[in-house]
């Protein structure tokens, strides 16, 4: 199987209550890219959060003493950021050598609650995640397909680290109109064996492939996998969480 990755530019900086859909659509086809039945558009989180009016100003913040005493105890992070964070947080992972690790309310286990800073409205502006990244990814589906006509999937994504490796990985935040995961049990590998546990991350995978067309500071924040087979599905990127009772890390 071969596909390829298509960045989508000339999408304008998104500001608050924007119709992220539409300005998609109209990009995409000033790229003349189509888009075409199959095809999987994936958009970084932070145009998202941004469309859907998750930013804090920090102004409007005032640091608990408990936020204070985090923000000394981790790294020199303005105690302000650091309530934005605890609000969005359900239980503090680990707190060591300057960082921050924990669970947020939909299950993912990341730094800072995803809270970010970087390319916001201002100096005094921080992003969060979506609410429900799968119901983004679902309106973005569903605002693609009735301005094209066109059937597609959609994934959220945003950059994460990863246990025992360096650097970060674009992984899949939200899905719509296609399976997360694509399931090999009960296949033959080349030897003839059955498959046992071969499940793979598809929507993660294609989140990685599809982050590097849209590198940090490019100002590319949507890419078109195009030519990549999926089952379609009503998606959900909550079906890549692991179940606490299978995870060993938590």
């Amino acid at each position: 199987m071969s596909f390829s990755v298509h960045p989508v530019p000339n999408l304008p900086l998104i500001k608050p209550g924007d119709d992220l859909g539409a300005l998609l659509v109209d990009a995409i086809v000033q790229t003349q890219l189509g888009p075409q039945d199959g095809d999987i558009v994936v958009v970084c989180q932070k145009v998202v959060s941004k469309a859907e009016g998750r930013v804090v100003n920090l102004k409007t913040i005032t640091p608990s003493p408990f936020a204070r005493q985090l923000a000394a105890m981790t790294t020199d992070k303005d105690p302000r950021v650091i309530e934005v964070i605890l609000g969005e947080t359900t239980r503090i992972v680990k707190m060591d050598r300057g960082h921050l690790i924990v669970e947020t309310g939909p299950g993912y286990v990341c730094a800072n609650a995803g809270v970010d800073e970087s390319n916001s409205l201002d100096d005094d502006t921080v992003i969060l995640l979506p609410k429900d990244s799968d119901a983004s990814a679902r309106a973005l589906a569903a605002a693609i397909e009735t301005r094209t006509r066109r059937e597609v999937a959609v994934i959220v994504t945003d950059t994460f680290g990863r246990p025992w490796r360096e650097g970060l990985v674009d992984f899949a935040l939200g899905v719509a109109g296609m399976e997360p995961l694509l399931d090999l049990r009960g296949q033959a590998d080349l030897n003839g064996r059955e498959l046992h546990h071969t499940v793979n991350a598809q929507a993660d995978a294609l989140a990685a492939a599809a982050g590097l067309a849209m590198r940090k500071g490019a100002g590319i924040p949507a890419a078109i996998v195009r030519g990549y087979k999926y089952q379609r599905g009503d998606g959900g990127a909550t079906k890549l969480l692991r179940s606490r009772e299978f995870d060993l890390f938590r």
